[in-house]
């Protein structure tokens, strides 16, 4: 059978594009396999790595980044599909040229979390427990909703707490969740959650900083009442 018939699934595992890249690292790989796994698939004709061959002779890897749909659909073997993939892949490219990462939220205070999250909160009729991820400088890594529904200590896992936060390479982590009853007093299961946190942050090397109630247009902070230490 021709080299370019040869399905790329019944090439030995160590050899197939995909695992190359994840084992080895994208630079591993020729211009023609990288395209290939956009694609993804070839023709009934040939395989997607000797069809990507057939389409960067044809374009440098510039030209190709210029081309439109109309133009790739030219080369045989390039439907609208693939062709539509190819200009995805060359624009995100430009776009990733002029892209500026927007500022990180900073957290000063129990005050800049309610502000940032009472717009977020107020209208829930359900609780739900959020988690800020900071970095060294208190900037917000990541919002990440843990749970929705009453807060109880098998519902907020120290686990799902803290996945996000060693993914991230957090610093420290603020809690927040709300009452939809208005009333940001913090119930018994409340001071119960934050102190199970608080220890497990203590074994991790993570700092809790706070957990924030928030009310109808009032808030409480738990580090504050001192439960957060």
């Amino acid at each position: 059978m021709e080299v370019s018939k040869i399905r790329i699934q019944d090439l030995p595992e160590e050899e197939r594009p995909r695992e190359r890249l994840i084992k080895n690292g994208p630079e591993s790989l020729s211009n023609a396999e990288l395209l290939g796994i956009v694609l993804r698939t070839g023709s009934r004709e040939e395989n997607v790595i000797s069809l990507c061959s057939r389409i960067l002779i044809e374009y440098n890897i510039k030209q190709l980044s210029l081309a439109n749909v109309s133009r790739l659909m030219q080369v045989h073997g390039v439907g609208k599909a693939k062709a539509a993939q190819i200009a995805a892949v060359f624009e995100l490219a430009r776009r990733l040229e002029t892209f500026v990462e927007e500022p990180k939220r900073k957290i000063c205070s129990p005050k800049d979390v309610y502000t940032l999250m009472y717009p977020k909160m107020r209208e829930q009729k359900k609780e739900k427990f959020i988690t800020l991820y900071l970095d060294t400088k208190n900037q917000i890594l990541k919002e990440e909703v843990v749970s929705i529904g009453s807060l109880n200590a098998s519902i907020v896992h120290p686990r799902e707490v803290f996945k996000s936060a060693l993914m991230e390479s957090s610093a420290s982590v603020i809690m927040v969740h709300n009452h939809p009853s208005g009333d940001p007093s913090p119930s018994r299961e409340d001071i119960m959650v934050t102190e199970k946190l608080v220890e497990g942050g203590k074994l991790l090397g993570i700092d809790i900083l706070d957990h924030i109630i928030i009310g109808d247009g009032r808030y409480v902070s738990l580090k504050d009442e001192g439960f957060v230490k």
